[in-house]
């Protein structure tokens, strides 16, 4: 059983100012939504009343639903203390008719590319629920930030996927960090991206992402997250301890 842990929680820190610099424009095209998920909000919503529980579940088992939700958020509140960060949080603050019409603004379509992107949700989706379950184990972590971290954790590759036009693709986990503090995401994803460029940092959420790809079976999809994503963990003879009391 080892006698330190690897986890510091909460984080906070600011990244570092030459990992943000360059490149990205202010804006980017709208992140399309699966058709199933469009579906069902709009079921919902002609309702006599919203179940925000079930929603936000629905919002969170859809990467660009739930990118689209905290898009929103981090434009009406950048990162000011107290914005909030919970995804019904975010859905009672901002509305449900300013959360529908963000959800809606594109569709995936039924062609070759939405194969491509409803298999990169199916990943992202069954490496939150892996997450939060590990986090379940572990007192340290919080499985609702854990699950955001693993729903979240390869948006560095949506440029890509979606035909963005943006500089300095390559490194995912670089792009994944100027899009997250870009959108103003919450603090957990932007730590996540951070941790994987700082040698010696304590690092929680790339641990447990890393564990959730282990644990994953469904999706099988290949993730360069397991390989070229993490620079700095993947240095020969590097290893990432388990937390004090994981079993």
């Amino acid at each position: 059983m080892p006698t330190e842990t690897v986890f510091q929680t909460p984080f906070r820190r600011s990244p570092p100012a030459e990992l943000l610099q360059a490149g990205f424009a202010q804006d980017l095209p709208d992140i399309p939504v699966l058709p199933k998920t469009l579906l069902c909000l709009e079921l919902m919503a002609q309702g006599a009343c919203v179940d925000l529980r079930e929603m936000t579940q629905l919002v969170l088992g859809d990467l660009g639903a739930t990118l689209q939700i905290l898009r929103l958020a981090g434009r009406e509140y950048g990162d000011e203390e107290g914005r909030p960060v919970r995804m019904e949080d975010c859905i009672v603050d901002l509305g449900l008719e300013a959360c529908l019409k963000a959800v809606s603004t594109q569709m995936a379509t039924d062609d070759g590319p939405h194969h491509a992107i409803a298999k990169f949700w199916d990943h992202c989706r069954e490496i939150a629920q892996q997450s939060r379950l590990l986090a379940e184990e572990m007192p340290e972590v919080n499985p609702g930030e854990a699950y955001l971290v693993g729903l979240l954790h390869a948006i560095g590759l949506l440029p890509k996927l979606l035909g963005w036009r943006e500089p300095g693709g390559a490194d995912g986990a670089l792009a994944g960090l100027r899009l997250a503090t870009r959108w103003s995401l919450p603090p957990c994803a932007t730590e996540f991206f951070g941790e994987m460029h700082r040698n010696g940092y304590a690092a929680c959420w790339s641990w447990v992402v890393r564990k959730a790809h282990q644990r994953a079976n469904r999706s099988r999809a290949r993730c360069p997250f397991a390989e070229c994503f993490r620079p700095h963990l993947l240095r020969d003879g590097y290893e990432q301890a388990e937390p004090a009391g994981y079993q």
